[in-house]
């Protein structure tokens, strides 16, 4: 079964994350797949916006733990590293419809799209201290920018999710829904979106960056040193560890 489903029409691009079995949890090649519909559609004219999508009952419990672990991160050229850059720098609209659970990168990738339209079932978390590592995506930076330092030190910090109002209400969405229509909303916003010129699009997109762009690609790749490292020490280990073992991990020697 393909996991990345990859759908064309009327100059919208649509990734699916589909492995809802295993909670949409993204391997190393899903984010090959899905970096590679990325450059495609920032590469192509003729695809004018993208949206990413799951499904009604899940968007993405974040890294498959068990391949992650088996391959992980060891430079700038894995795969996740190329799709985080590709959803920063992707010069077009950015569209997200999320419903059900979003962990991890699950939500972080959604600081870079433009419009997020979420299903009212949507909870979001970032519980990389949890796990004993620390943000990716640029997190570190756009979440107190989105929600002030307090709110971002309670995402970040505790890691514990926040349901689709709070979301709404921090601005990191748009829009909540019924999640049966979170998807096609979202499409409908698209087609939109897609009849404009686009090269208004893009230079409206680029004006409202700003400066961004280079500070998300370097506090990103900060990010992602530190990562890489602490994944070798001691409490990611217990981390993961006890999530395959199914137990509450000990950090009171860490």
């Amino acid at each position: 079964m393909n996991e990345i489903l990859t759908h064309v029409d009327s100059g919208v691009t649509t990734l699916t994350i589909n492995r809802v079995e295993k909670k949409n949890s993204l391997t190393t090649a899903m984010y090959a797949a899905l970096a590679q519909g990325i450059a495609q559609a920032a590469q192509d004219n003729s695809q004018r916006v993208l949206v990413i999508q799951g499904h009604e009952t899940v968007f993405s419990a974040g890294n498959d733990v068990a391949d992650f672990l088996n391959q992980p991160p060891t430079g700038t050229d894995a795969p996740v590293f190329h799709f985080l850059q590709g959803i920063a720098t992707f010069p077009k609209p950015l569209l997200a419809a999320v419903c059900g659970p979003a962990v991890g990168v699950g939500t972080t990738m959604l600081l870079h799209c433009d419009l997020v339209y979420a299903g009212d079932n949507a909870a979001f978390s970032m519980p990389f201290v949890n796990l004993g590592l620390c943000p990716e995506a640029a997190s570190s930076l756009l979440v107190p920018r989105l929600m002030g330092h307090q709110r971002a030190a309670e995402a970040l910090l505790l890691g514990e999710p926040f349901m689709a109002e709070a979301a709404l209400e921090v601005g990191l969405v748009n829009r909540v829904l019924p999640p049966t229509e979170a998807n096609a909303y979202a499409q409908q916003q698209a087609r939109k979106l897609a009849a404009k010129p686009l090269s208004s699009l893009i230079e409206t997109k680029r004006l409202l960056k700003g400066a961004q762009t280079p500070a998300v690609l370097e506090r990103m790749q900060e990010e992602g040193e530190i990562f890489r490292r602490m994944l070798t020490e001691p409490a990611a280990k217990e981390a993961f560890g006890a999530f395959l073992q199914k137990r509450k991990p000990d950090f009171s020697k860490l």
